[in-house]
């Protein structure tokens, strides 16, 4: 009998406290002393591993193929014990999940100091991960879909804290893990960790990253001065980090389907998507290009107001738009937005109950658009501090049941200011906001040739 997805009765869960010190018997767990290894959520339906999604791909025989799929189921059964028993000759991940689990208890904002060689290892080995498993990842039930975190790493604590922590449930994360956030480092460092120990139960999908190397323009570096993640490495470690974590980065899957039912990205649909087999055939690694699919589907937004496609205006945010114009080229409208129209047709054609995204905020932590044909979770409470917003993750259980676990901002201690007070801060950061931003304008109209 083929499964459905059920959300006609969406359970949701509330969080509100803040993460607990961690037990003894929860830091022997994730510090890897669980002897067997989780089994794979890859789908066994079908072959998983497709030469052209190989950075370099090997030429097969007609032989080579059938032995391929014939062995598929096997070798995923066992692959992560191998992978778990190559990790001691590599990297002591468990050291690395141990230290950046240190700060669980103490005051947000401790940041982990992690050895410079052991992410530049961390960022390598799991690039390799990321091409020898498909672009288009298909996955099992049961199943936690993470949204944006955005450099909020003391809320993925709490996240992992509810949500139960790796290798006890399976994650997909849609992407968006760094910029904006205090400690991306400490951020993009657990994930890539957990990714490595749990390679067939832990999954990250690509967001829309910048890198901006190709022709000299250096776009990509530019936007990442803007929002913190180049900033932060630089600070703590090296620029060449930066470039370390692009390079893994331009490796990440770019979408997946749950149990053949929920189609999973970080932004959303494209019109150039006529079929499945299109983004098996992307290569691996690229950059995000200017436009086409690959970009669509980590940009493009849901909207109520357009029966089909329309142009996204969403850019990037508006107190930007002197820096788009200088620094990329004026380039303000990125990807497409689409109506529920377009939602309902893609469903049907595709044989697919819904689609997960990302890369909007929302206020309850997660959104639902077109009927509940489509949801948005996002997964940061209090987005940069500003927004007041809770964050949500989605699980889905064995019979394709969706709830919603929802976390709400931490809250503070002695957080007793006045909102007078808080909006003439608020006032006051953004008057500094926008005089940074004239001054930069300003210095690149002097310098430019009459």
């Amino acid at each position: 009998m083929q499964k459905r997805l059920l959300i006609s009765s969406i359970k949701i869960k509330v969080f509100t406290k803040k993460c607990s010190a961690p037990s003894a018997q929860t830091t022997r767990r994730v510090q890897g002393s669980v002897v067997c290894s989780p089994p794979s959520i890859l789908s066994k339906k079908k072959t998983q591993l497709k030469n052209y999604t190989m950075a370099s791909p090997k030429k097969t025989t007609a032989n080579d193929n059938t032995t391929s799929e014939t062995t598929n189921t096997s070798e995923n059964a066992t692959n992560n014990a191998n992978k778990s028993a190559r990790i001691n000759e590599d990297i002591d991940v468990d050291n690395m999940i141990s230290k950046l689990l240190e700060v669980r208890g103490s005051r947000p904002g401790k940041e982990v100091q992690l050895e410079e060689k052991d992410i530049n290892k961390m960022c390598e080995l799991c690039r390799r991960i990321f091409l020898e498993q498909p672009i288009l990842i298909e996955l099992e039930a049961p199943i936690k879909i993470v949204g944006d975190i955005h450099g909020q790493y003391y809320d993925l604590l709490r996240l992992f804290e509810y949500g139960k922590f790796p290798p006890q449930a399976n994650y997909l994360f849609l992407g968006d893990y760094v910029d904006r956030g205090k400690q991306s480092l400490e951020t993009i460092c657990l994930l890539l960790a957990y990714k490595y120990k749990y390679p067939e139960n832990f999954f990250l999908l690509r967001e829309f990253f910048l890198r901006g190397e190709k022709g000299g323009k250096g776009e990509g570096k530019k936007h990442a001065k803007i929002y913190g993640f180049y900033d932060e490495c630089k600070r703590r470690y090296s620029p060449r980090m930066w470039k370390t974590f692009t390079d893994c980065f331009n490796c990440l899957p770019v979408a997946a389907v749950v149990d053949e039912k929920i189609f999973c990205m970080h932004g959303g649909l494209s019109p150039e998507l006529k079929s499945m087999e299109q983004i098996r055939r992307v290569m691996r690694p690229t950059d995000v290009p200017d436009s086409g699919l690959l970009c669509d589907l980590l940009w493009s937004d849901p909207d109520k107001d357009v029966p089909e496609w329309g142009e996204n205006d969403r850019g990037f945010p508006f107190y930007n738009m002197f820096l788009l114009f200088f620094f990329l080229g004026g380039r303000g409208k990125v990807s497409y937005t689409f109506g529920a129209r377009v939602v309902s047709k893609f469903l049907k054609k595709h044989d697919l109950d819904l689609i997960a995204r990302a890369h909007q905020v929302v206020e309850d932590g997660y959104e639902f658009f077109a009927k509940r044909q489509l949801v948005t979770v996002f997964s940061a409470p209090n987005y940069c501090g500003e927004f007041d917003n809770a964050g949500a993750m989605m699980s889905v259980d064995e019979n394709l049941m969706c709830s919603f676990q929802i976390l709400k901002p931490a809250e503070k201690k002695n957080d007793k200011v006045s909102s007078s007070t808080k909006k003439k801060k608020k006032y006051l950061e953004m008057k500094k906001t926008f005089l940074n931003y004239f001054e930069i304008v300003n210095k690149i109209l002097s310098s430019s040739p009459s």
